[in-house]
């Protein structure tokens, strides 16, 4: 199908761009938000008869965005979530908790402006991408941590999984002799040097 798009839509085109699109694309997501008309004569008349006056729109929410990104300057967030040994959360972090963490940070964002390209499942810093409008996107630190404590040892760029581990190995460790028998224990391996 083809369709007249009235704002710019990502991997797709810009305003007034006419472009061949997958029927449910269109039917589904583009026509329902107003993103796009279907392109035939009489829309093509109504399009570019308000062709100003939707450019002049687009214009005014683009510096209304940029407005917005500029107090989106250094933004980060920090969740704390439940999570394994390993790292891995029980669960993942959706878009709502990120909405939710956000908000409460005091930036006003909608679910369709988070653009998460995959799930967040373990412990880490992230870089979460907000759309604020097509043509303006800000970045957001996303801290996923199971305590506060973790949370600003992360912030600071320490791998907390790393040392974890590197703790791990510093832990117990037996003594090796390579004359003992197979299977004895160090009690039975130290009687029989004493009776030796």
């Amino acid at each position: 199908m083809d369709v007249i798009l009235l704002e710019r839509v990502e991997k797709l085109g810009a305003i007034g761009d006419v472009v061949k699109v997958k029927d449910g694309f269109a039917r589904n997501f583009l026509l329902p938000n107003k993103k796009a008309l279907r392109a035939n004569e009489a829309n093509r008349k109504v399009f570019e008869a308000n062709r100003a006056r939707i450019e002049a729109d687009n214009a005014a929410r683009r510096s209304d965005a940029e407005k917005d990104a500029g107090s989106f300057k250094d933004a980060s967030v920090t969740l704390i979530r439940q999570a394994s040994n390993t790292g891995q959360l029980y669960g993942s972090v959706a878009v709502r908790d990120l909405v939710e963490a956000l908000d409460a940070a005091g930036h006003k964002v909608t679910k369709s402006q988070i653009v998460l390209d995959k799930p967040i499942k373990s412990i880490g810093v992230y870089d979460v991408r907000v759309a604020l409008h097509p043509e303006v996107a800000v970045t957001v630190k996303v801290n996923v941590a199971r305590s506060p404590e973790e949370a600003e040892m992360q912030a600071q760029g320490v791998d907390v999984m790393a040392q974890m581990f590197e703790r791990d190995e510093a832990g117990f460790t037996e003594d090796y002799d390579p004359n003992a028998e197979p299977g004895a224990t160090a009690e039975v391996q130290s009687e029989e040097q004493a009776e030796g």
